[in-house]
Formats: C-alpha cells, structure tokens, sequence
C-alpha cells in the first residue's frame, strides 16, 4: 500500500496522505475544478510562451494538450460552476486559443484549434 512501511505502521508518508485527503474533502468541488483550470491555464500560457522567460519554455504540442483538456473541462463543468467562476475561465480559454493561432507557423482553420471541439470556432 501506499506509504506503509513494514517497520512503522503509520509512517510520515501515510500522515501525509491522510492529511491531504482530509484537506482536500474540505473544498467545494467548485474550488477544486477552478483551481484545476487556473493551473492548465497557467501551464499552456508557459507553453505558448507567454511568459516573461518567453519562448524559453515554448512547445506548442504541449499547449495544444493543455488548452484542449482546458476546454474539456470547461464545457464539462459549466452547469456546475456559477457564470461567476464561468465567464473569465472561457475568456482566459479563449485568449489562449487565440495566442495558440498566432504563435502557429500554420495556423488550424477555425474551428479545428485546440479546444475548438468544445467551444467551436475562435476568431479574433
């Protein structure tokens, strides 16, 4: 099992996990799934190169990933979350979406960006 020692039946990792799994059954779902979205967010616009380090840590593969799971969790938690947490997460979304064109040599039609099986097409 995770964390078990044979020499120490509660070992620090097992305490750890168990005060992790207790942190996090006090946060709304809500909390949990903007968090999540914050953090792809944040990850594809390092991928995209939008940081101040810049194309330092540019891969536009692994933006695509990030801003397509980002629209899929998008479009799969909008009844869940209220318009309030809803409407600068699809703008964030979108903006991303459209750095994600701009950055591209070639750039995907419309509607075949990443995300754009979720949001339909981006234009500027």
């Amino acid at each position: 099992m995770w964390g078990m020692s044979e020499t120490s039946p509660q070992s620090p990792e097992t305490t750890d996990f168990d005060t992790m799994t207790r942190d996090i059954a006090e946060v709304p779902a809500v909390e949990v799934i903007v968090t999540v979205a914050v953090n792809l967010m944040s990850a594809a616009a390092v991928k995209l190169g939008l940081t101040e380090e810049g194309d330092e840590h540019k891969d536009l593969d692994e933006a695509r990933k990030l801003v397509h799971a980002l629209a899929g969790l998008l479009d799969a938690s909008t009844t869940e979350i209220s318009s309030f947490h809803a409407a600068p997460l699809r703008d964030g979304l979108k903006s991303l979406q459209l750095a994600f064109r701009e950055a591209s040599l070639v750039p995907d039609e419309p509607g075949k960006g990443p995300g754009e099986k979720y949001t339909g097409p981006v234009y500027g």
